[in-house]
């Protein structure tokens, strides 16, 4: 089993920053895919980023240019740099943990962007 714990979200202005962290821990060998996913109010949990274990990274496009993924393999853990953020991506932010065919989330954390 897998268990990840979320930190990094907060409140902040538009155009600010916050950077997010994830920590995997337990059975973590043999993870293909980690990364963000997010859920605003009354909308559907849509993907942020991802990166897999062979180094590719997928992103929706509304993010691209502002948001990085970065992860610290020795640590299990992923990262999301956001940077210029905007009231629209106010959300809860996931973390997304693949192992096969099993698929783990994090407890989520809030991002809230406004002025």
């Amino acid at each position: 089993q897998v268990q990840l714990v979320e930190s990094g979200g907060g409140l902040v202005q538009p155009g600010g920053s916050l950077r997010l962290s994830c920590a995997a821990s337990g059975s973590t060998f043999g993870i293909s895919a980690m990364g963000w996913y997010r859920q605003a109010p009354g909308n559907q949990r849509e993907l942020v980023a991802m990166l897999t274990s062979g180094g590719v990274t997928n992103s929706t496009d509304s993010v691209k240019g502002r948001f990085t993924i970065s992860s610290d393999n020795a640590k299990n853990t992923v990262y999301l740099q956001m940077n210029n953020l905007k009231p629209e991506d106010t959300a809860v932010y996931y973390c997304h943990v693949r192992v096969l065919f099993k698929a783990y989330w994090g407890r989520g954390t809030q991002v809230t962007v406004s002025s």
